[in-house]
């Protein structure tokens, strides 16, 4: 199965909307690629930066390499407050797997984005910026697959 590495820097985000007026909003991101929920990775949450967070977080993937081929996959950012009676929706990010590899192609597999939060379909309040970087191709056994699949996922 040929599959790559995908690596996402969660940098910041600016100027979100204010979904705490009366506390400090302390926001956290989580991630995941595809439909697939098992895939979900999330950043700590930044407790000083309200609206502002900043989290330089990476995280790491392995993706089947038809994920680049076709624009039905998704990376997923959304943004969430936390609150003790469960945490408040902000707004995400949504990107096609297929473009973010076209973009990156040229310098080289690596980029630097920085992107409009939406929440529903209009847009939101505020900025994401994010790095990424796609690793080389590699054809993986299933069998080592099976083995490796605890620390890293999607493949």
């Amino acid at each position: 199965m040929e599959c790559r590495k995908f690596e996402i820097t969660l940098i910041s985000a600016s100027d979100l909307e204010d979904v705490r007026k009366l506390f400090k909003m302390k926001v956290h991101a989580r991630v995941s690629i595809g439909s697939n929920p098992n895939t979900e990775k999330r950043t700590p949450t930044d407790k000083h930066g309200e609206i502002n967070p900043a989290w330089n977080f990476s995280i790491k993937y392995t993706i089947s390499e038809w994920m680049i081929r076709y624009p039905n996959d998704m990376l997923v950012i959304k943004l969430y407050c936390k609150r003790k009676l469960g945490d408040r929706y902000i707004g995400e990010v949504l990107m096609s797997m297929k473009e973010l590899y076209e973009y990156s192609y040229a310098s080289g597999g690596s980029a630097i984005m920085t992107c409009p939060v939406h929440k529903g379909s209009a847009q939101s309040q505020g900025v994401l910026r994010f790095s990424y970087r796609f690793g080389e191709r590699v054809t993986i056994d299933r069998l080592v697959l099976a083995e490796n699949i605890a620390g890293w996922s999607m493949c």
